[in-house]
């Protein structure tokens, strides 16, 4: 029998997400999942999303335009461990239509609605055979429109 899912305080409306559960390799020392698996699951998370938006990277090729991290924040607010089920949810909170775009990220385990980690990723947008920055395509401006309002995003 399949529990329901408790209520969960989302920072923003309407998020993407992204399931995943926490595997024995993901396990450090501390007996919790390691810092840099959460790292690995906000990637996993944007690019479901931007597949979903219909960028994949088929789409950045033909293109030639790629979004790639210039930086990561993370905060760490609860441990999760091995078995457990996380929503990754994200929402894309800005796009300057030229050159950058930022994601946030909530973490919530599935079982208890706690949040886990808040986190954010700034992209910018490349040329894919230079790797030099270039300005978005008009289909990054519109696929990547903002989901979600963050003053100063």
């Amino acid at each position: 029998m399949e529990l329901p899912m408790p209520q969960i305080d989302w920072d923003w409306p309407d998020p993407f997400i992204h399931e995943v559960t926490v595997e024995p390799q993901h396990i450090d020392d501390f007996q919790h999942t390691n810092n840099v698996v959460y790292l690995t699951w906000m990637a996993k998370a944007a690019w479901e999303h931007s597949k979903a938006l219909g960028l994949d990277f088929a789409a950045y090729k033909r293109l030639n335009r790629g979004m790639v991290v210039r930086r990561h924040e993370l905060e760490y607010l609860v441990a999760s461990h091995a078995g457990e089920r996380v929503l990754v949810a994200t929402w894309i909170t800005g796009n300057d239509g030229r050159l950058r775009l930022r994601r946030r990220f909530q973490m919530v385990n599935a079982e208890t609605g706690k949040t886990l980690l808040r986190g954010l990723s700034d992209f910018v947008c490349i040329d894919i055979e230079s790797g030099r920055a270039t300005r978005m395509p008009p289909q990054f401006i519109v696929a990547y429109r903002p989901t979600a309002r963050v003053e100063g995003d």
